[in-house]
């Protein structure tokens, strides 16, 4: 379908974390023409990074096609610590749009896999499916998880251009992953053999808690958030936007509780501000 609708390889999207490498296998095994892609999200851990780029050595050793994606916000290179201040409130669990930036925006007009498992969380359960067409006006949107589906024919049929997504393990639980990997001796991020759940930004906010174990591990990285919450206050008070915060330190103090501690922001702040579009 890839080759027929768009005249180019599937594309499969390497986080560098577990189920990206089950995918990876998926795919060789079945024979098909494919191509591989990292997402830079320049907030990813060193290990990840060295992780694809030696996988990427050993695809491109046997004619595999394997690059780096850059993130654009606006037509402009950007990193999370660039975003940061441009969207002018930290990311949150509600708030995601460092993954819409970061991860989610490459990749137009070509058809791509993903490891999106239904295990993960129960939003993903009702709203991913084995195949689905990549559109933001959700009434557009196709899910389909088998082939007795009704719209399997919408499927077949449709011809117009734009982000298609096949999840081949979107089934599949965490036993069924690790059992695989293991028996497949598959080559492994070593984030996990240092204690590490899930592969993905260090900080990020669906980390909860262990995000404190993260920075610990990596205080860089608490430094990089802490420059970029400095810099996205200096755009707040330039532009006269009321706020509570008066430091990084402050930010950061929020942004790492999940209660609300008296005096510190809380997301009704965030009414009434003009915040970018996007």
């Amino acid at each position: 379908m890839s080759l027929k609708l768009y005249g180019s390889p599937l594309v499969v999207t390497d986080s560098g974390g577990k189920d990206s490498a089950v995918c990876r296998e998926i795919v060789r095994r079945a024979g098909i023409p494919y191509e591989v892609q990292h997402n830079l999200t320049t907030a990813d851990a060193p290990q990840t990074i060295y992780y694809v780029r030696d996988t990427f050595k050993r695809l491109e050793e046997q004619g595999v096609t394997c690059r780096f994606s850059y993130p654009f916000y606006k037509e402009q290179r950007v990193t999370m610590w660039t975003l940061i201040p441009i969207k002018k409130f930290p990311p949150t669990r509600l708030q995601r749009y460092c993954c819409q930036v970061l991860k989610e925006a490459s990749c137009r007009d070509r058809f791509i896999t993903t490891g999106v498992r239904w295990a993960e969380s129960i939003k993903r359960r009702k709203n991913r499916g084995v195949y689905e067409n990549f559109t933001s006006n959700r009434d557009k949107k196709i899910i389909l998880n088998n082939d007795n589906d009704e719209q399997r024919r919408l499927f077949e049929s449709c011809e117009l251009k734009g982000k298609r997504i096949c999840n081949p393990i979107v089934d599949w639980t965490d036993r069924d992953i690790w059992d695989y990997i293991r028996s497949e001796r598959l080559p492994m991020n070593p984030l996990y053999d240092m204690g590490f759940f899930r592969v993905g930004c260090i900080g990020c906010p669906m980390a909860g808690k262990r995000r404190w174990m993260e920075f610990s591990i990596f205080p860089t990285y608490k430094q990089a958030y802490m420059r970029a919450f400095g810099r996205m206050l200096d755009v707040i008070h330039a532009e006269g936007i009321p706020t509570k915060w008066k430091t990084a330190g402050d930010v950061f103090s929020w942004w790492m509780e999940d209660g609300q501690i008296e005096g510190q922001m809380s997301l009704d702040d965030f009414e009434g501000w003009e915040l970018p579009s996007g």
